[in-house]
């Protein structure tokens, strides 16, 4: 009874210990956050929500409008990788195909899949036009049309490549390339879209490009430009006329599915480990990838493609017990319309932590002095590992924190509305999580 009675005088000791410790470390944290961040002169001009959490303890160290909504921008991209994460498997479905014989000829029906990486340079091994190549007839099984855009994203941006459009059956990230050689020449990859260019004068000193939104023909008159990249939209017969032109095929276009036989299951080509998708999705925050992640888990889960679709059945699913439910609508961010809390961070990255290992999301997101963070937490490399989040007037930082003392924590900081520029944002908030990483 003694030993009882001591065990829970103990534990009670312990606990208010603890508590104690709390109560201190969160005033000091506030002080801190009061000093560098609150009274910052960029900051205060607009608004700012904080949450730093600790995973080994379940305990919030510090909360500052954590529950308040802000717009993430780039930060929603934690939530897709979530989702990619949990259904994409270890390599992304690239296609998937049936072979059939109708009389003497063979046919391949192949219903795309939505992967971003088909005829992109940087992914060297490409499966999908290798198995494609060795075909003499192919079928695309048309798919319901898919909106290029997102809901609340900037229409006048449609032309620039962190906007390339989504689309069911991307190929060379929907994005043309273009350089001025000479007077001349200009060369443009891929090389179809030479055929959809008109070139009204001699280039002496470079290039100016006109593109109507919607459309993909491409004027150039004399000007400056030496470079230039520019999005397409990845429609049926620019799809179609594509494929023909990379593969050298003639017989390509599209079916309504006319073929397919529901009691024959669909073979598939894996194109790129899942991994290698997501690494550059959030060391360099691509959107387009992102975006085209969201559709290839509804596709998955679903069997179909729709954002809206997929992010309803995620919040009501794998994401029905998240503390404030978000308002989100699109796979990268770019939409203003994305309302998150500071705290629905930690819960997703608490999340991806327990259900897919630390070390893992270590090698997808980026460290200091890497991806974008290259300019930030240069001496803190191995001890941050974080995604960054950047709309005009809007910056947000979410990501893990590993202390001094070997703690591991769990932070969100989304600033809105603020009238400067980023850098003194970013600036004051790595102060503030350097001084926490020292301290603790």
């Amino acid at each position: 009874m003694q030993i009882r009675k001591l065990f829970f005088f103990l534990l009670l000791n312990f606990c208010f210990l603890l508590f104690l410790t709390s109560c201190s470390v969160t005033k000091q944290i506030s002080k801190q956050a009061d000093t560098i961040l609150l009274k910052d002169s960029a900051i205060r001009t607009g608004h700012i929500g904080i949450s730093i959490y600790e995973p080994a303890t379940n305990t919030y160290w510090y909360n500052h409008n954590a529950t308040n909504y802000f717009i993430p921008a780039s930060n929603t991209k934690l939530f897709t990788l979530y989702a990619g994460m949990k259904y994409l498997g270890d390599s992304l479905v690239g296609l998937r195909y049936q072979v059939h014989k109708i009389s003497s000829e063979t046919i391949t029906e192949i219903t795309p899949t939505g992967d971003p990486t088909f005829l992109l340079p940087e992914f060297s091994h490409q499966a999908v036009l290798e198995f494609l190549g060795r075909q003499k007839e192919i079928l695309i099984n048309k798919l319901p049309y898919l909106n290029p855009l997102g809901m609340g994203w900037a229409w006048d941006d449609h032309q620039e490549t962190y906007m390339a459009p989504r689309s069911v059956f991307p190929m060379y990230g929907n994005v043309v390339k273009i350089k001025w050689l000479n007077k001349a020449n200009l060369s443009i990859y891929p090389e179809y879209f030479r055929k959809e260019s008109d070139m009204t004068d001699s280039f002496d000193s470079g290039f100016n490009l006109i593109k109507k939104i919607g459309s993909n023909h491409l004027v150039f008159t004399s000007g400056f430009e030496k470079n230039k990249d520019i999005t397409f939209e990845s429609d049926l017969l620019t799809g179609i006329n594509l494929l023909k032109d990379t593969l050298n095929i003639a017989n390509i276009a599209y079916t309504n599915g006319y073929l397919t036989q529901k009691d024959n299951k669909d073979k598939i080509i894996y194109s790129q480990s899942t991994d290698s998708l997501f690494k550059p999705m959030m060391h360099r925050s691509d959107n387009f990838f992102a975006e085209q992640t969201l559709l290839m888990v509804s596709n998955e889960y679903l069997g179909y493609m729709s954002d809206e679709k997929i992010i309803d059945t995620l919040l009501t699913t794998d994401l029905k017990d998240i503390p404030q439910k978000p308002r989100w609508v699109d796979g990268s961010g770019l939409s203003r319309y994305n309302l998150f809390s500071p705290q629905s961070f930690i819960y997703i990255l608490n999340k991806s932590k327990n259900e897919f290992g630390f070390d893992r999301l270590k090698n997808i997101l980026a460290t200091g002095g890497t991806g974008t963070l290259s300019n930030y937490y240069r001496n803190a490399g191995g001890f941050i590992y974080a995604k960054t989040g950047t709309l005009s007037n809007n910056c947000a930082l979410s990501g893990f924190l590993i202390t001094k003392k070997g703690k591991l924590l769990i932070f969100s900081v989304l600033a809105n509305n603020y009238i400067s520029g980023a850098t003194p944002v970013r600036r004051a908030v790595e102060r503030f999580l350097l001084g926490i990483r020292e301290k603790y």
